[in-house]
């Protein structure tokens, strides 16, 4: 059996094609400026390495259909016929309260979809968009839904609702959903497999770092809170996002610029973050490098995104009071020693204890790695995180009728057996240019 997965923002169409049977991954891509003039697709399948073809896609519709076409390309593709596509699981970004798990999308499921985009108008609509098109090219599969949300509606109310008007969130929602849920997800099972014990007896701080970032407090496998709020502009320090800030700052700046309330929320979300500290760079390669020159607001831009992830990670060590492992994952969580050094360093009294050698190792998204000191009360983990692979297991369980939420289900990745075998593969190669990372990768128990 073959699940297509399909994660669609406003302007870039992810896909990836899972075979069931073999456990492996067939192809994944990228259509990049949907809806935008100077679209393409960027392409891998199996065997057959990568390539960029350039394709106009004024619409989702018809970049869903040049995924199908490449998919199907004799010379490129995955497979021979199209009817090998058995199910295609969806990212959808917010479920609301509706929905703690995922769900097969029928006319109902779609219909609150679309109650709920006013939750994250920068977001759902565009999922929503992808779910019609994909649902009227391949309409004799099922289509299901995975929601980012649905991971944290096992937070109590202390940690969800805001101290303001109550009424606010009986009438509009207003509350802490939190976001990355699928990522964290897959990183606490794992980082359970890794500690060797009951992920429901796991307490976890979790912290997906990439563009957008946001951290996960689990407690006995669950999540308990997140920095994240009713939008994903809450919390930490991110691409572009301002992560925490005080909120009469909008009203202030209206008056100061002369402002619509919109256009500061947009400042907020797309020209904040590091990209508002240093003024040009969001990609933190870029950052450390300027930085390494002595640019001082790139610097500056180090030091304020480690201090918000330290602050997070003591206030999160409050709320569990008994933390096993922190465990980084996503682009920068994984492959940015930088930062991780300057977020955990000093932090020994909370029984946190870096080891900087093996954390310099660590730049990889092919392997789990522990870089925690011998002695570290608290373990620290790299964790690849593997979303695709959360949305292909929920549809394919949903499909036989033995889907649950997560509490009540168990993943093929929780096993100690389990291996990528993709990841596996590529490791192997790395080992070639980079021995030292054998030292680092994380044993099971």
């Amino acid at each position: 059996m073959d699940i297509l997965t399909l994660n669609c923002g406003s302007s870039s169409l992810k896909y990836q094609l899972y075979r069931w049977d073999s456990k492996e991954v067939l192809a994944r891509g990228l259509v990049e400026r949907v809806t935008l003039s100077g679209s393409f697709i960027k392409h891998y399948a199996k065997g057959r390495g990568n390539i960029t073809i350039e394709h106009d896609c004024p619409n989702h519709k018809i970049a869903i259909e040049l995924v199908m076409k490449t998919l199907l390309d004799p010379e490129v593709g995955a497979i021979k016929k199209a009817d090998e596509i058995k199910a295609v699981g969806h990212r959808m970004v917010h479920g609301g309260e509706k929905f703690a798990k995922s769900v097969v999308i029928t006319d109902e499921a779609l219909k609150t979809f679309k109650e709920l985009a006013y939750l994250a108008p920068l977001h759902n609509p565009p999922n929503i968009i992808g779910i019609e098109a994909a649902r009227e090219i391949m309409s004799n599969v099922p289509h299901c839904a995975v929601m980012d949300t649905a991971w944290h509606q096992t937070m109590p109310g202390q940690a969800f609702i805001y101290a303001l008007p109550y009424e606010w969130y009986e009438k509009h929602g207003v509350r802490r959903y939190g976001f990355h849920g699928t990522s964290f997800l897959y990183v606490a099972k794992r980082a359970a497999v890794l500690l060797g014990q009951d992920p429901f007896k796991t307490n976890l701080i979790c912290l997906h770092i990439g563009n957008g970032a946001s951290a996960n407090a689990i407690r006995n496998g669950v999540s308990v809170d997140t920095s994240m709020g009713l939008t994903p502009l809450e919390g930490l320090v991110m691409g572009t996002r301002a992560g925490d800030h005080d909120g009469a700052i909008i009203n202030f700046m209206m008056e100061k610029e002369n402002l619509t309330a919109k256009e500061v929320e947009n400042m907020l979300n797309k020209k904040s973050g590091v990209l508002g500290i240093t003024g040009q760079y969001t990609d933190r390669r870029d950052i450390e490098i300027a930085a390494e020159k002595g640019d001082e607001r790139a610097q500056l831009a180090i030091d304020i995104e480690a201090y918000r992830l330290r602050k997070y990670i003591g206030a999160y060590s409050a709320v569990l009071n008994r933390v096993d492992a922190i465990v980084f994952t996503a682009g920068v969580g994984e492959r940015g020693p930088i930062l991780r050094e300057a977020a955990l360093t000093g932090m020994e009294e909370l029984g946190i204890k870096l080891d900087n050698r093996k954390n310099h190792i660590s730049r990889t998204r092919d392997g789990e790695t522990l870089i925690s000191a011998e002695g570290s009360r608290v373990k620290i983990f790299v964790i690849p995180t593997d979303e695709e692979l959360v949305i292909t297991e929920d549809t394919y369980a949903l499909l036989q009728s033995n889907y649950d939420i997560h509490t009540n289900f168990t993943y093929s990745f929780q096993s100690r057996d389990y291996v990528n075998l993709e990841r596996a593969a590529n490791l192997e190669e790395k080992y070639k240019e980079k021995p030292k990372l054998r030292e680092v990768i994380a044993p099971i128990p």
